[in-house]
């Protein structure tokens, strides 16, 4: 009988630091950002900062 090995996820790849007492996952799964949905980082965020309405001066 052959043994069908489960596929290999996002999170089966992710890094889990086991040098403490406890270890914690992550917050965020790898497939859980822009890149993990195949998307690239684009922010306006500098331009909405600089670009403020007058009557927030």
């Amino acid at each position: 009988m052959n043994r069908v090995e489960p596929p290999v996820t996002p999170d089966d790849e992710r890094p889990v630091d086991l040098t403490g007492d406890e270890f914690l996952l992550p917050e965020q799964t790898a497939d859980d950002t822009d890149h993990g949905w195949g998307e690239q980082r684009n922010t306006n965020d500098e331009r909405l900062w600089e670009d403020v309405p007058p009557h927030w001066s």
